[in-house]
């Protein structure tokens, strides 16, 4: 059994469905390459799954993407993760968990401020993560599901994801 304390986190104004979604621009990374790209962009598309996860590696970052990996989710909707982690970590971690998905590099969490699920870690002075968060958007950027953590650990339901995109994707 896992020893750790559950924590209540703050409660967050985080985008909520019908509300339209923050654009921004980060490196958004592959297996093969990254470049600045901006999520209109991509919800240009068509509809979007934006994960949001603390670093690469962490088990709610694993649990995520096995969830998404388990519901066969990037075969139906774009697929996207945020992160603080690096490019060099994002394009190792997309290798190791063979996910067909791209991860935005967001190491200042600028972009989970915006989206007020920003996570101080405690003892880590001035380092922020994301907490986890599923939102899914559509080609306007109208949030149309959203779930944030509101203790941590706290993981989202993999088939309260795999019905939403299944409804609006």
């Amino acid at each position: 059994m896992v020893d750790f304390e559950v924590v209540e986190l703050p409660a967050s104004e985080h985008p909520e469905p019908g509300d339209v979604a923050p654009d921004f621009t980060r490196p958004l990374v592959n297996d093969e390459y990254w470049e600045d790209v901006a999520l209109s962009e991509l919800t240009d598309e068509g509809p979007v799954l934006l994960l949001f996860h603390p670093m690469d590696g962490s088990f709610p970052a694993t649990y995520l993407w096995d969830a998404v990996r388990d519901h066969d989710l990037t075969d139906q909707i774009q697929t996207v993760g945020v992160s603080i982690s690096s490019p060099y970590e994002h394009k190792a971690f997309l290798e190791e968990r063979e996910a067909d998905a791209r991860l935005f590099s967001d190491p200042g969490a600028a972009v989970a401020t915006e989206y007020d699920i920003e996570n101080p870690l405690d003892g880590m002075a001035g380092i922020t993560e994301h907490r986890p968060a599923v939102f899914l958007v559509d080609e306007n950027r109208t949030v149309q599901y959203a779930w944030v953590a509101s203790e941590w650990p706290d993981f989202p339901d993999a088939d309260d994801i795999a019905a939403a995109v299944a409804e609006h994707a």
